[in-house]
């Protein structure tokens, strides 16, 4: 299953897991443990997935998103990722769906808008992004529905790449991860009363792409969460507590 991690304002101290898949582990100076690292961030925004990612907790997630631009649902227009909220004191929750025409991710979306007074109460802007271009996000906009100014599109995946999101077939099609979705049939029946196909991404690899849920305060990344597989969301309640 995939797993949070929660990065305090204290300084982190790095050292290597014996784990066969080299991930690092970092702990407080206090001895509080952050294990499974579950986000990395490429070297550079424009570096493909296919690169050596660097340690999330290592580099600055907000420094390497700075070359990343989304598109506005709904004008099409160019918009630079870190500018859509304040550097300073914003609080912003970055959801990254997996593609505008995945019926998990129209579930996830649909339980976004029902939330979205909640993310007021704590002060916090929602953004979402889903892999495709503006026309296909406003499919899901226009059927779910969703709001439009809360909605962006990454047709290159710039953003997933940056973030070390997961992407391929076996994390799409057999991660075990997804056997959570089968607990959700009801409300993902509800949410998708109005889905289409046609919000597919033309590039049919962008249906191999996996989301994730980060929270900034400002520049400083609180949150993150890398889905380990189809229909992995972030725990809503979690995401909230940080945002508080």
């Amino acid at each position: 299953m995939a797993t949070a991690v929660y990065l305090p304002r204290a300084p982190l101290i790095m050292r290597r897991a014996s784990s066969s898949r080299g991930r690092e582990r970092a702990s407080l100076p206090r001895g509080r443990h952050l294990f499974r690292l579950s986000l990395a961030v490429s070297a550079a925004a424009g570096a493909s997935s296919a690169g050596s990612p660097t340690d999330a907790i290592g580099a600055s997630a907000w420094d390497a998103l700075g070359g990343v631009s989304v598109l506005a649902a709904g004008t099409g227009s160019a918009v630079p990722l870190t500018d859509l909220w304040d550097p300073t004191e914003g609080v912003a929750v970055v959801a990254l769906l997996r593609h505008f025409g995945c019926f998990c991710c129209w579930e996830l979306a649909s339980i976004l808008k029902d939330s979205m007074a909640k993310f007021d109460t704590v002060g916090a802007k929602l953004i979402a992004i889903g892999v495709g271009t503006p026309d296909k996000a406003r499919i899901l906009a226009d059927r779910l529905p969703f709001p439009l100014d809360s909605l962006y599109a990454d047709p290159e995946r710039k953003a997933y790449d940056v973030l070390g999101l997961y992407h391929g077939l076996g994390r799409t099609l057999f991660s075990p991860a997804s056997a959570k979705i089968y607990s959700r049939l009801d409300y993902i029946k509800k949410a998708t009363k109005n889905y289409t196909l046609e919000g597919t991404p033309a590039d049919l690899s962008g249906v191999l792409q996996q989301g994730g849920m980060f929270v900034f305060r400002g520049k400083e990344l609180v949150y993150a969460w890398r889905d380990e597989g189809t229909g992995d969301h972030a725990p809503l309640d979690d995401v909230l507590s940080v945002c508080a």
